[in-house]
């Protein structure tokens, strides 16, 4: 292609894949003008034309609008801040359609109605310091009056849903679905019945009080996870890497107690462990009430938070095994 050469928009037209009428067009929006226009009238382009007008394509494909486009081929704008400015554009409306397709979602699992349609618009859309608001609301209510140990629902309080600035559309499904309960009456006199029946006497309440809930979800969480996997893996409890992990445990437990770690409290330790044993397999209603309470809220804030689950083991065995950890290390 010769650069001095003029083509006619015809060959304009091929050779960029507009068609005649778009190039007019852009030509009388002021857009881009033709090279030169011959005695006839006919618009004549050159080689710079064309490459510009296959820029203009390759923006208007990505939605770019006219007049930014205008403005760059002005030289008021960079390139790179156009692309920049519509890649935010790009951004804002991916979120936003993400937003739609969670409400339409759940609006078509629960056969919603128009009303519902707009809570869940609303609930998508709800600005950072109203989710904190309806979070503080819902645990504000469930606390009130609630006997269990001093600054249990505090502790319970911290575990909140973080929506990121770009959430995914199952974060958003999430959001709404907890939203919706933790605002429901229903919702939180389950969750308030839950946390009473379970922590308000034992053994529940010694497990919510502040040294041992600390030590289970914080400083024990990743012997917890090392124990869990040394169970799964199919090791024997008096093996020395299983009573390593029994010692270490109860070493941090007494630690957090501010108490010694001794033969007779890691007897303890084992007859609390078969005790959690025996109450989960007496009582599998308990677990139901669990997850469809206190338990489904954790899921959700997980969810919401793309954290990974609570490690936590579905098979009641595992207690035993660790208090036989437990013993074989005392011996």
């Amino acid at each position: 292609m010769d650069d001095d050469e003029l083509y006619a928009i015809g060959d304009v037209a091929r050779r960029t894949g507009l068609n005649v009428s778009t190039i007019r067009y852009y030509s009388d929006a002021g857009v881009i003008d033709p090279t030169r226009v011959s005695e006839a009238g006919y618009r004549l382009y050159d080689v710079r034309a064309i490459a510009r007008l296959e820029l203009i394509r390759t923006l208007r494909d990505l939605d770019a609008g006219l007049d930014d486009i205008r403005r760059l081929l002005g030289g008021e704008t960079s390139l790179h801040d156009l692309l920049v400015t519509h890649l935010e554009l790009v951004e804002r409306q991916e979120r936003d359609l993400r937003a739609r397709r969670a409400v339409l979602r759940t609006l078509v699992k629960q056969g919603g109605t128009a009303a519902q349609a707009a809570l869940m618009h609303k609930l998508v859309s709800m600005p950072d310091e109203e989710r904190e608001r309806l979070v503080d609301d819902f645990w504000n209510e469930v606390g009130e009056g609630l006997d269990v140990p001093s600054g249990f629902v505090d502790r319970l309080r911290t575990m909140r849903p973080r929506l990121p600035e770009d959430p995914s559309a199952a974060q958003l499904e999430a959001w709404i679905e907890l939203a919706d309960l933790v605002q429901g009456e229903e919702f939180r006199r389950a969750v308030r019945s839950y946390l009473q029946d379970t922590y308000g006497a034992f053994p529940g309440r010694s497990l919510a009080a502040a040294p041992v809930w600390d030590f289970i979800h914080k400083d024990g969480a990743k012997i917890g996870e090392e124990l869990v996997a040394a169970y799964r893996s199919g090791m024997a409890p008096d093996s020395p890497r299983a009573r390593e992990l029994a010692v270490r445990m109860a070493s941090a437990a007494a630690e957090a107690m501010d108490a010694q770690s001794t033969t007779e409290q890691r007897e303890r330790l084992a007859r609390a462990f078969l005790l959690v044993e025996q109450l989960r397999r007496e009582d599998s209603q308990e677990e139901e009430r669990y997850d469809a309470t206190h338990g489904r809220y954790l899921s959700l804030v997980e969810l919401i938070n793309d954290t990974p689950p609570s490690t936590g083991e579905d098979d009641p065995a595992i207690f035993t095994w660790i208090a036989s950890a437990l013993r074989a290390s005392a011996r």
